[in-house]
């Protein structure tokens, strides 16, 4: 089986900051991991090719620094990275994400599976994976849970609803996207860092892929950001102290205040 698994180097959720200049995420001098949901999507990749047999790719669209991600997903079992990179890409929405993704799968060659994360953490927006379904023209399912059977033709699996989850059964080639309840990432063994560590990263540019300059990057993208800015602060923490009963009737007043 020929699975890809798309993947984005993200900021730290603990170091975030906006760069008032530009109204998105300062990323300078900030420590970059792959997205979590992503680490689950590559799980499950490697998981199936353990079952079934076949190669898992792990494609992402970023800087040159976010071949570091594509290592670590070599490093817990996939076999190759692919990183579209070109600074036309700059200033992207999932629009245009989607479409460069799209366009880079399409010069990989055939694929049977594509597992993306349910979301990324720097944008919360769950659309480039259905976005690169859309743009493939293919099936996609989205959070799954737990996949119950993968066939030769077929796979079986859970997506989590607010009131449970649908089993569903879609044929090949289609896209899902994962949540964190799905596996349990494994650790990367001392084997699978020195084969990351010499694995050579495919790098791809705009003109690579063939894309059309009028759909990507900034010129590309139906949607741009206006303004963004932290909430302002409201009001001034308080301490609750004594027993717990004491810290409880505090609590009820300062409530009763605003009720």
């Amino acid at each position: 089986m020929n699975i890809v698994v798309c993947i984005k180097q993200v900021p730290d959720a603990r170091d975030v900051r906006l760069d008032p200049e530009t109204n998105t995420l300062a990323r300078e001098g900030v420590q970059s991991i792959m997205n979590p949901y992503d680490q689950h999507a590559v799980e499950e990749a490697v998981r199936l090719k353990e079952q079934l047999g076949g190669e898992v790719t792990v494609l992402s669209m970023g800087p040159p620094q976010a071949q570091d991600v594509l290592r670590q997903a070599i490093s817990c079992g996939a076999d190759r990275g692919v990183l579209v990179s070109d600074r036309a890409f700059a200033g992207a929405d999932t629009w245009a994400t989607s479409y460069t993704l799209a366009k880079a799968l399409k010069k990989l060659g055939s694929f049977d599976l594509i597992i993306c994360g349910k979301q990324a953490i720097d944008g919360d927006t769950a659309q480039v994976g259905p976005g690169l379904a859309i743009q493939l023209e293919i099936p996609f399912v989205t959070c799954i849970q737990k996949i119950r059977e993968a066939g030769e033709t077929e796979i079986i699996m859970e997506r989590m609803m607010d009131d449970g989850y649908d089993v569903i059964a879609v044929e090949y080639p289609l896209l899902l996207t994962v949540v964190k309840d799905i596996n349990e990432p494994r650790v990367p063994s001392l084997k699978g860092k020195m084969k990351a560590k010499k694995a050579e990263i495919v790098v791809l540019s705009a003109e690579d892929v063939g894309a059309d300059p009028a759909k990507i990057g900034l010129a590309g993208s139906p949607t741009q950001v206006v303004d963004v800015f932290p909430p302002p602060l409201r009001g001034e923490p308080a301490l609750l102290t004594g027993s717990v009963d004491e810290q409880v009737e505090q609590l009820v007043k300062k409530i009763a205040v605003y009720l």
